[in-house]
């Protein structure tokens, strides 16, 4: 299992998300990386629940919070009342654990 501070640590090191991560993981990456547009390219036609949530996630960032609430009650996650850094660590921490 990666932790939430090696993800870190690899998104500054590398320009391009690995591949081989889960798809949510990957747009976390890029969103991370100042790269929304990459990130909900990723997301958008990827139907898991996983990828909803982060989903719900990027258009709560991008404050169109009617789309995020869709994809939260897709997710079956709830929506996030605290900061977007602060969602993102737990989204991501979250995501990691799933990773083997």
């Amino acid at each position: 299992m990666v932790t939430l501070s090696e993800f870190q640590q690899l998104i500054e090191k590398q320009h391009l998300c690995p591949e081989t991560l889960p798809k949510a993981l990957q747009a976390l990456f890029y969103d991370k990386k100042g790269n929304w547009d990459k990130a909900h390219e990723i997301v958008q036609n990827a139907s898991d629940a996983d990828s909803a949530w982060v989903h719900g996630y990027l258009h709560r960032k991008e404050g169109d919070l009617s789309n995020a609430h869709y994809w939260y009650r897709r997710s079956n996650q709830p929506e996030f009342s605290g900061g977007l850094n602060q969602e993102w660590e737990e989204i991501t921490s979250c995501l990691l654990k799933k990773v083997k």
